[in-house]
C-alpha cells in the first residue's frame, strides 16, 4: 500500500500536463506523455478538465488506465456538448457513449462531474433530475452557476433538495482569492474573464464533498482564503467523509505547489497525515511559511 492510499481525502489539480511544471515539480526533460506517471506519485485525484473540452481517443484512455493506480480518482467532466448544448434529456445516449469510452478506467471515474452553464436556471431542474436519475446509482457531482441558485431563496432550496435526495454533490467553487487580485497580470485578467464570481456554498450532500479553489498567483496571499477550507476539510474528514480538493491558479503554473501548500496546512490541523513532496525535487522547494 502506498503513502497516497493512506490519505483520508483526495487532493489534486485541474490537470497533470502543465508544461510550466517541468524543471520545478517535474524533471526538466520530462516528455508530455510521461506526465501522468509522475503526477500520480504525489496526488491521488485529478479534476478532469480535459474531457470537458474534447473526448480522448480510446487508446489514450487505455494508456491512462495502465498508468493510474487502482485507488486514483479521475473526476471526469461531461463534454461541453452534453452539458452546455440543448436539453440534457436529449443527451442521454451521448452520456452513455461517453461513459463507455471511459470504461477502461473502471471505478477510478468517480465522481462524474456535470458543470452547467450560467444560463441553466431553476426552470430546468426537471431536466437535471431526469438526467441524474438516468445515471443512478453512479457517483455524481454538479456545479451550477445561475445566480438564482445562490440567492438563498426557493430556487436554491429546490436545487439542494433535488441533489441531496439523490446523494449528488453540489461542487463547492471558491474563486474569491482570484478576484481579490488587482495586479495587471495577463494570466490573472484572463482567468477573471473566464471564471465565475459567485458566493461560496460549502455543501456536503454525500460522503465525498467536492471543492474547487481558484487562487491568484501569490500563494501567500491565497492562504487567507485557503485557511477556512483547511478547517472545513479537516472537519469533514473527522466526520468520516472523503473530501475531494482541487487547487487552481490563474494559468495553473503554480497549481501543484498550491496543492502541496494546502496539504501542509492540513497536516498542521491533522498531524497524522503523511508528508507529500513533488515527484522529483529538480530544484529546492520554497519554504511554506
Amino acid at each position: 500500500m502506498t503513502m497516497l492510499q493512506h490519505l483520508p481525502y483526495r487532493l489534486g489539480c485541474p490537470s497533470w500536463n502543465a508544461p510550466a511544471w517541468r524543471g520545478a515539480f517535474y524533471p526538466a526533460d520530462l516528455r508530455a506523455g510521461e506526465s501522468l506517471g509522475y503526477y500520480v506519485r504525489t496526488f491521488n485525484a485529478v479534476e478532469g478538465n480535459t474531457t470537458f473540452h474534447a473526448r480522448p481517443a480510446a487508446a489514450t484512455v487505455r494508456r491512462w488506465a495502465e498508468t493510474m493506480p487502482a485507488d486514483f480518482r479521475f473526476c471526469a467532466k461531461l463534454p461541453r456538448d452534453i452539458s452546455h448544448q440543448g436539453d440534457l434529456r436529449d443527451h442521454l445516449q451521448a452520456t452513455t457513449e461517453f461513459l463507455d469510452l471511459l470504461a477502461p478506467l473502471g471505478p477510478r471515474v468517480a465522481p462524474l462531474w456535470l458543470q452547467l452553464p450560467a444560463r441553466f436556471g431553476p426552470e430546468r431542474l426537471d431536466e437535471l433530475a431526469a438526467w441524474l436519475d438516468h445515471l443512478a446509482p453512479r457517483e455524481l457531482a454538479v456545479e451550477v452557476r445561475h445566480p438564482a441558485f445562490f440567492a438563498r431563496g426557493a430556487e436554491e432550496r429546490a436545487l439542494n433538495r433535488l441533489l441531496h435526495a439523490r446523494g449528488v454533490e453540489r461542487i463547492c467553487l471558491d474563486s474569491r482569492a482570484l478576484f481579490a487580485c488587482t495586479a495587471g497580470d495577463p494570466a490573472v485578467q484572463h482567468a477573471q474573464s473566464k471564471k465565475p464570481r459567485l458566493p461560496v456554498r460549502a455543501a456536503a450532500f454525500s460522503g465525498s464533498p467536492q471543492v474547487r479553489f481558484i487562487g491568484g498567483p501569490d500563494l501567500e496571499a491565497n492562504q487567507a482564503w485557503l485557511l477556512p477550507w483547511v478547517e472545513r476539510v479537516a472537519a469533514w474528514i473527522e466526520q468520516g467523509s472523503t473530501p475531494h480538493v482541487f487547487l487552481h491558479t490563474p494559468d495553473n503554473r503554480l497549481a501543484a505547489e498550491q496543492a502541496l501548500r494546502f496539504h501542509a496546512l492540513l497536516r498542521g490541523r491533522l498531524p497524522g497525515l503523511p508528508e507529500l513532496h513533488a515527484p522529483v525535487a529538480a530544484a529546492p522547494q520554497p519554504a511554506l511559511f
